[in-house]
């Protein structure tokens, strides 16, 4: 049975789908896209702001009095805003212009309450090369198109498959020396480790139960937004590598059964590394 969208949820889903078709469009003729080079391992194609800007244009129609905060244009709107569109329009850009099938966009929506403390409740994150909708609302559950989620049920470490982002050239020698450490810790313990290049689709994928956890550190809000509530409402548990649930920028997620092991891990590997 086919689950009744929310006002908000059509609106973001309606957006990213719009998107998407020229992003396809694109990616099917990689070679000719215009790429400029923003910084080391750090690339924007034009396909990358068209997408960006389409997402702009349908959210603001639909919602004319929220704010934004994007990839590529940062924050826009009022800075008193009660509701916010936290959005990456390309998320695994690298992967886009290699002509890698595994990228997609990410739309959260925040609200920020009169005390000051926010929260996201609505999250979408769309694989257009597969047709996979990965969508929840606070307190509603997780799904991938029509089929409810759940994080996986598997308890032994040693089975246990991860995924993660190595630091790029720019990361500091602290990060790299953390990421080194966490991986030597791991590596012996489970089953394997992945780096599939898109932090929206990796949290996408732990909801999904293709993944038992994933952890990666200086991520931005709109890398992990959506993917954070997704994670939640299938059931996983989403931190910061001390155990925070005020995530910033570095973020632990898994399933019951392996989210405080992992967490250890990750902290422990930035603990040692704090003498870099």
């Amino acid at each position: 049975m086919a689950q009744r969208l929310s006002a908000h949820m059509t609106v973001m889903q309606n957006a990213a789908q719009r998107a998407s078709k020229r992003l396809l469009r694109d990616f099917a003729e990689v070679e000719q896209l215009q790429v400029s080079i923003k910084g080391p391992s750090d690339f924007v194609s034009q396909a990358d702001i068209r997408a960006e800007q389409t997402i702009r244009d349908e959210l603001a129609k639909a919602r004319p009095g929220y704010s934004f905060l994007m990839e590529e244009s940062g924050a826009s709107g009022s800075d008193a805003w009660t509701w916010r569109w936290v959005v990456d329009p390309l998320d695994g850009t690298t992967n886009f212009l290699h002509g890698i099938p595994h990228w997609a966009i990410s739309i959260a929506l925040e609200r920020r309450f009169e005390d000051g403390h926010t929260e996201i409740t609505a999250g979408c994150i769309y694989n257009p090369v597969n047709d996979e909708m990965f969508w929840a609302e606070k307190g509603l559950g997780a799904f991938m198109n029509d089929r409810r989620l759940r994080v996986s049920a598997r308890r032994d470490f040693s089975e246990a498959l991860f995924a993660t982002g190595v630091p790029f050239a720019v990361s500091s020698g602290k990060t790299r020396l953390a990421f080194a450490r966490t991986l030597g810790t791991l590596m012996p313990q489970i089953a394997g480790i992945r780096r599939f290049g898109s932090a929206a689709l990796d949290l996408a994928w732990v909801a999904a139960g293709r993944y038992d956890g994933f952890w990666e550190q200086n991520l931005q809000p709109w890398d992990i937004s959506a993917g954070i509530l997704i994670v939640r409402e299938a059931g996983g548990f989403v931190t910061d590598p001390h155990g925070a649930e005020e995530i910033g920028r570095d973020v632990v997620a898994a399933n019951p059964h392996m989210h405080a092991r992992l967490r250890e891990a990750v902290a422990d590997g930035i603990a040692t590394s704090n003498g870099y």
